[in-house]
């Protein structure tokens, strides 16, 4: 019988030994990024929980027609809320610089005890608890991922750029959230999306508790009262550079004035990934109920959803694999790409539509999103200072969710009366259009930094 034990503590302690060797490589578990890689990846499972049991309470238990309704008003729940708590949550992060720890732990706990809540009003069909309990974990999800976009270059390993941290992060949360998927899809069959909720809860609730022990140099001093607080908008491109230079990590070549520079740059990334949002949420509703509706030729339903749930999830972490390949490239020129990239894969599969090429402009997509987020979070990183980081990672977390709900709005509403290639024509005019303007302004702003050089 000892024996027996253990034959099975090895064998299920050693995939464990397997994965903490690789997220501890190359000084990454003397940092303490080790740990906020398994603690992301722990987080992200969790996610996908409360996502695969929202989607079987509010989407596949409902007639079509009612399904969408169901949808678009959860769109809009997500979405409006965000507009308020935008200009909120950075700055709270920001002036709590010193409980980042905290921070991150409470936004874990909450979502667990939020989980417990949600389970009964699936069970008992209460809308009325669900959706505010939905929009709270969305916000909180959002929240933690702020903070922890923000400690990335306090946890860096000398040895480790930017944008690898970042592809790591993501690509051991892409694969634990599939894992998370595959274990909610199962349980949600077998015992009910409320279940799956259920299972969230100590899942939560342990990543709570490991996120205190976190290193304590992730927590940085809070400012002081009269600190002169940085223009994160004009930091972002989104409004008049008031302060041009304040919270830009300027290296010792920097000119007086370059923080308008640096806004651009950001600006720039930040349409780039807004496009690209748009064109996930859009794929997201609009072949969903092309498939549910029965408007596109192929296998059957579960079939063509399947299909296309594992193209996307193939092509984010082909995304995330590919981060690190381009950290010895530009991050501005790597989230331009990724844009073109999804511009082409659209336009053809418009020309040329059926489940194969919907499959394959999913996976392009998710692979333009994967790449594109971490090359936009380097910049941020980068280019931002710490005291001003949350806020322009807030604005930018909310900027690109509403993009996205936008984009799912649309894909819902022609999914009406559209057939697909006229559908995906809309989209490719909407990329190609925002990657000219990109590029235009990319034109400009090289321009203007050789004439002030």
């Amino acid at each position: 019988m000892v024996n027996i034990w253990a034959n099975v503590m090895h064998v299920v302690g050693a995939p464990a030994r397997a994965t903490r060797r690789l997220t501890h490589a190359q000084g990454a578990d003397r940092t303490g990024l080790g740990r906020l890689i398994e603690l992301t990846a722990a987080h992200s499972a969790g996610d996908a929980l409360v996502t695969v049991a929202l989607a079987g309470a509010l989407l596949f238990r409902l007639p079509v027609g009612q399904a969408r309704g169901q949808v678009a008003v959860y769109l809009l729940v997500t979405m409006l809320p965000f507009t308020v708590v935008a200009p909120f949550v950075g700055p709270v992060l920001d002036r709590l610089r010193s409980g980042r720890r905290y921070i991150m732990a409470g936004t874990l706990l909450a979502r667990g005890l939020l989980c417990w809540g949600m389970a009964g009003a699936v069970h008992t069909s209460d809308a009325v608890t669900l959706f505010p309990s939905a929009l709270a974990v969305l916000v909180l999800s959002k929240a933690y991922n702020v903070s922890r976009a923000a400690i990335m270059p306090s946890l860096l390993p000398a040895d480790i750029p930017l944008v690898t941290a970042n592809a790591r992060v993501a690509l051991f949360a892409l694969v634990s959230a599939g894992a998370g998927a595959g274990l909610a899809t199962g349980l949600s069959a077998a015992a009910g999306p409320d279940w799956v909720l259920r299972a969230a809860v100590p899942l939560f609730l342990l990543c709570g508790v490991f996120a205190v022990r976190l290193p304590r140099h992730v927590d940085a001093p809070d400012p002081e009262e009269d600190e002169p607080r940085p223009r994160w908008r004009a930091l972002l491109g989104l409004g008049p550079d008031v302060n041009r230079d304040a919270g830009v990590n300027r290296g010792p070549g920097a000119r007086p004035g370059a923080g308008s520079l640096v806004g651009s740059a950001v600006g720039e990334a930040m349409g780039a990934n807004a496009a690209i949002r748009v064109q996930s949420g859009f794929l997201v509703f609009f072949l969903l109920f092309l498939v549910q509706d029965g408007h596109l030729r192929g296998p059957g339903p579960t079939v063509a959803l399947a299909l296309l749930a594992a193209a996307a999830g193939v092509g984010g972490l082909a995304g995330a694999a590919a981060g690190s390949w381009t950290r010895s490239r530009s991050p501005q020129l790597t989230v331009l790409a990724t844009l073109a990239l999804a511009t082409v894969a659209t336009v053809a599969a418009a020309f040329v539509f059926t489940i194969w090429t919907a499959a394959a402009v999913a996976l392009v997509g998710a692979f333009a999103q994967g790449l594109g987020k971490l090359a936009f979070d380097a910049i941020v990183q980068r280019e931002i200072g710490e005291e001003v980081r949350s806020s322009a990672f807030g604005v930018a977390e909310t900027l690109l969710q509403i993009a996205w709900v936008s984009g799912g709005l649309l894909g819902l509403v022609l999914s009406l009366f559209v057939a697909g290639p006229a559908g995906l024509g809309v989209m490719s005019a909407v990329l190609a259009l925002s990657l000219g303007r990109l590029l235009a302004l990319r034109r400009r702003r090289l321009a203007t930094g050789a004439a002030t050089a």
